[in-house]
């Protein structure tokens, strides 16, 4: 039985290195015929293509419609420069280039230069300016007009389409800068401080980044038309993303008289007037206001011979609605009287005693 067990072990052991062998000997076996027998080695051609992306969504060809009109604007107070910004040429006529900007980039200089996307300078000379708008034309010799920048209508473009600014952000080093974002709000009302007081402009808002030198230069839509010229900046720690820009309708409408020279005509009223609050003023004249009254400005004096005066307004009054529209600041309310033209026809309520009364004013004739 033994005998029988060891024979039957020793054939196991036998039928394994068998097996292991034939497995050793097929593996070389098979390494040498790919080795060196002819015709079986496997031929790899790998193929390289150049592949070529396109951008769907790029606006540079609307840049480049508009970024050789786009100029830097350099004020110099006795032989210092005292501010920078931006503008564009609008108008190219008789020899001269035409260079819309911001009245604060150029108020109280100078000497004022211009410098094209060549960097050549040259001098310009002030045409006219409103602090209002805070527009400015500019005039250059044409042999410095690299390009003509195209208006177009604000009112075609609505909250959410692409715009995009061109500039001179921080200084010459970075003329040219193009930010883009989209129209944030029309028709917003922004309240700024001017040397007669506080005035409310009505402006284009987007979220296209501007910076310290942006101001007068174009905001453009996606065919990089003008519509708006950048003003205004919201400079808040807690804010970003909020530029505003004058619509290129308001602008329009201005240029022939700043071409010329001439002062931008707005109606007036013939009153000075204050708002609610103020309550050291209305002290002062002896104007006592209900508390219940929470939004209007008040009358502090009227002048003989204008239309407020043969309105019959008074002292003491309180404006609380222009044409249907309420009335809730002074600057509020230049701002409704300012859409209108010296000739217009305005219809206003006021309180005087406790009661609501209604005038029609005839914008006729300017007061002091």
């Amino acid at each position: 039985m033994k005998s029988y067990m060891k024979s039957n072990t020793k054939q196991k052991v036998i039928y394994l290195i068998s097996i292991i062998l034939a497995i050793s000997v097929g593996i070389v076996g098979t390494i040498l015929v790919f080795r060196y027998v002819p015709g079986t080695t496997e031929v790899v051609n790998r193929t390289v293509q150049d592949v070529t992306i396109e951008e769907t969504n790029t606006i540079k060809d609307s840049i480049n419609k508009i970024k050789d009109a786009v100029v830097v604007i350099e004020s110099y107070q006795n032989g210092q420069q005292v501010s920078q910004g931006s503008g564009f040429v609008y108008k190219k006529e008789d020899g001269r280039g035409f260079v819309l900007t911001n009245h604060h980039v150029i108020d109280g200089a100078t000497e004022i230069r211009v410098v094209n996307n060549n960097d050549e300078s040259v001098e310009a000379t002030l045409l006219g300016s409103d602090e209002l708008s805070d527009l400015a034309v500019l005039s250059i010799d044409e042999s410095a007009v690299m390009d003509v920048a195209t208006f177009a209508n604000s009112e075609d473009i609505e909250v959410g389409d692409t715009v995009f600014t061109v500039g001179t952000p921080l200084g010459n080093e970075y003329k040219g800068t193009v930010t883009k974002g989209i129209l944030s709000g029309k028709n917003r009302l922004v309240t700024v401080d001017t040397s007669t007081g506080g005035f409310v402009m009505e402006v284009l808002q987007t979220d296209a980044a501007m910076n310290p030198g942006n101001s007068g230069g174009p905001l453009c839509n996606v065919n990089g038309e003008v519509i708006g010229v950048n003003s205004l900046k919201l400079v808040e720690d807690e804010i970003e993303g909020m530029g505003f820009a004058i619509p290129s309708e308001m602008v329009q409408s201005e240029l022939e008289a700043l071409e010329q020279g001439q002062t931008i005509v707005r109606p007036r009223l013939g009153v000075e007037f204050t708002d609610l609050s103020n309550s050291y003023l209305l002290y002062r004249n002896g104007i006592m206001v209900d508390d219940d009254i929470d939004q209007g400005v008040v009358v502090v004096s009227v002048s003989n011979g204008t239309p407020a005066s043969e309105a019959g307004l008074q002292k003491g009054d309180i404006i609380t609605e222009m044409d249907g529209e309420t009335v809730k600041s002074t600057s509020h309310f230049r701002y409704l009287l300012y859409k209108h033209q010296v000739g217009d026809t305005v219809t206003i309520k006021y309180i005087r005693n406790g009661n609501t009364e209604e005038a029609t004013l005839h914008l006729n004739q300017e007061a002091s």
